[in-house]
């Protein structure tokens, strides 16, 4: 029990909720999970916590367990607007609900100031487009992104050069911030459980004269890298070396990397020189 809340089961039941397979949505319902997930935002005491998809509020009461000075869920699916007004009472309103598309909205409009910390179950059918989204805020607005995706995304953002999971995302992630792999949670875990297992990825963002600024250089120049990653960096950078009116063999000159390459045997240094590159040359 929660603050006199009822167990979460009680609650969906209550409000007839079920999870709806297009917004991609799975429920957390242990409350030792939940907190554990919590308990890795850190001293969240003068903090805004916002939450993407909060669904019946598994973490929610957690995050208000914890600690957080306040939680703005952001929640696009109505169904569980009463369920959330429930815990918000129980928890002198250091909750809000904003209905709207995460993908969409401009969290720094809600909550100009203070410390921000995104702490979310994401919905599996946008975690990783809402992650680049957060990635590439600029001025970056959040101070940790406690995260949980499908196991294989996560492994994604955090792989290294080399690694079978290395690619794209994770160049993004390290242009950006510094991310760990903080926990794995069984597909059992969920309601209703999904074909695949979860995990819970931590992103602090890189100093301000660490971070690369020049993300939708770096997001072009890896898109055309990894989108034909069989073939040398010679011919798969040819698309994006063209938008710039230069050739992928000019690029690869003035970054030093050899044209015979492949992208995943590049590190995340070289991506953020060959984006250097392309911005020079497109002028």
């Amino acid at each position: 029990m929660t603050r006199d809340l009822p167990p979460l089961r009680e609650v969906i039941a209550a409000h007839g909720l079920a999870a709806d397979k297009r917004f991609g949505q799975h429920f957390l319902l242990d409350l030792n999970l939940t907190r554990k997930i919590a308990r890795l935002c850190g001293d969240m005491s003068d903090a805004t916590v916002f939450e993407v998809g909060p669904g019946p509020g598994g973490l929610t009461r957690a995050l208000l367990e914890e600690g957080a000075g306040r939680v703005v869920a952001i929640e696009k699916d109505a169904r569980f607007v009463a369920a959330l007004a429930e815990i918000a009472a129980a928890f002198d309103n250091r909750l809000s609900v904003v209905e709207a598309d995460a993908l969409t909205v401009d969290e720094t409009a809600i909550v100009s100031e203070g410390r921000r910390i995104v702490a979310s179950n994401l919905p599996y059918n946008v975690g990783t487009a809402l992650l680049i989204k957060w990635l590439e805020a600029e001025p970056v607005w959040w101070d940790r992104l406690v995260l949980m995706f499908q196991k294989e995304v996560a492994e994604r953002v955090v792989a290294k050069v080399a690694d079978k999971s290395y690619g794209r995302l994770a160049i993004l992630t390290a242009a950006r911030a510094k991310p760990r792999y903080a926990m794995s949670l069984p597909a059992r875990a969920f309601t209703p459980p999904p074909k695949v297992d979860s995990a819970v990825v931590v992103l602090d963002p890189l100093p301000a004269d660490q971070r690369f600024a020049d993300i939708e250089a770096l997001s072009l120049v890896t898109e055309s890298a990894f989108g034909q990653r069989r073939k040398t960096l010679r011919k798969s950078l040819a698309q994006a070396a063209g938008r710039a009116g230069t050739s992928s063999e000019a690029l690869l000159q003035a970054t030093g990397i050899d044209p015979g390459a492949r992208a995943e045997t590049i590190a995340p240094q070289g991506f953020m020189d060959l984006a250097r590159a392309w911005r020079a040359a497109k002028g």
